[in-house]
């Protein structure tokens, strides 16, 4: 690269950024992860190409880009359970899982993140993920580039080695999609903004007091709770009681940390008392969906390797 134009210093200050837009295009945080360092190594062994023909920034992304596509060339969609298949009709245990690179995966909120300025919340909603994950690779790099970062054609156009008349025409067919594509989890992307915090409380209290009754008061009488990797979740009050009776034993006794996840304050990360190590250990990371003051859904997310990620106590 002429006159270290993309030094180390200025790949820092655009990782938080590419590593929000590799997330939305791969649903899963370990996976940008990879494809930020990724890009970085790129970068570097490719930096005396760089002819300032674009800028530096434009010119990552658009190696991040490239990362990205070649990640998922072979991948299949990432979804929410939800979406899989449908509710239990018998409420037992769970115990079958998909692999881990069958779901979408919760990410936490960076200092950094274009969030902080042009770009909706509500675009890093698990909903609108899964709804991403519908898009074939480029369509989907072209709307996250203009319709999300807020990108010009032209500049969305550089950083994909297309023209902005291509760029164009794959963003209405994106466009197009998006609008088609019914999921049962479209009905998540329409929750409420702002918490309240007097329910999250109620929450809180309820989940580690381990009061099934107040905790079924708090959801909508559809409400439900999904449990990746595990692909089975549950649906209505009756059945969240089943599951909650069902599971108590294993969750009676957790504590609740508040977190911030996915753009949303209404997350916690869950924490189960071990006897064999005498403590609190990791369990999984619960995101709440609000609608009226009553809970939607509950996203649980069992993996403790999270915790980490959410820079959390382990």
């Amino acid at each position: 690269m002429n006159g270290n134009a993309l030094d180390q210093k200025l790949f820092e200050s655009l990782k938080p950024e590419l590593t929000s837009y590799c997330y939305r295009m791969l649903g899963s945080i370990f996976d940008a992860d990879d494809a930020v360092q990724e890009t970085f190594i790129r970068i570097w062994q490719s930096r005396a190409q760089f002819r300032h023909e674009s800028s530096p920034k434009t010119w990552a992304y658009r190696i991040a880009s490239n990362v990205c596509l070649d990640k998922l060339r072979q991948a299949k969609r990432r979804a929410l359970p939800m979406d899989l298949i449908d509710p239990a009709v018998s409420i037992e245990e769970p115990r079958h899982k998909r692999d881990h690179s069958a779901w979408i995966w919760p990410a936490p909120h960076a200092e950094g993140d274009p969030e902080d300025s042009l770009v909706r919340r509500d675009t890093l909603r698990v909903s609108f993920l899964a709804l991403l994950q519908t898009l074939p690779p480029r369509q989907r790099a072209v709307l996250i580039l203009h319709d999300v970062f807020r990108w010009p054609a032209n500049q969305t156009a550089e950083a994909l080695g297309m023209t902005p008349a291509a760029v164009n025409s794959a963003l209405q067919r994106a466009r197009g999609t998006m609008t088609r594509t019914k999921l049962r989890s479209d009905e998540l992307r329409h929750t409420d903004d702002g918490p309240d915090p007097n329910l999250l409380s109620c929450y809180v209290d309820a989940f580690e007091r381990y009061d099934i009754d107040a905790l079924l008061e708090l959801f909508h009488e559809n409400g439900s709770l999904s449990m990746p990797p595990f692909d089975m979740w549950v649906c209505g009050r009756a059945d969240l009681a089943s599951f909650y009776k069902i599971t108590r034993s294993h969750c009676e006794g957790s504590r609740l940390l508040p977190i911030s996840a996915n753009g949303q304050n209404s997350a916690y990360a869950q924490y189960i008392w071990s006897p064999k190590e005498r403590s609190f250990v990791p369990w999984g990371i619960h995101v709440l969906e609000l609608k009226g003051n009553k809970i939607l859904h509950i996203h649980t997310f069992i993996d403790s390797e999270l915790f980490s990620r959410f820079e959390l106590p382990t």
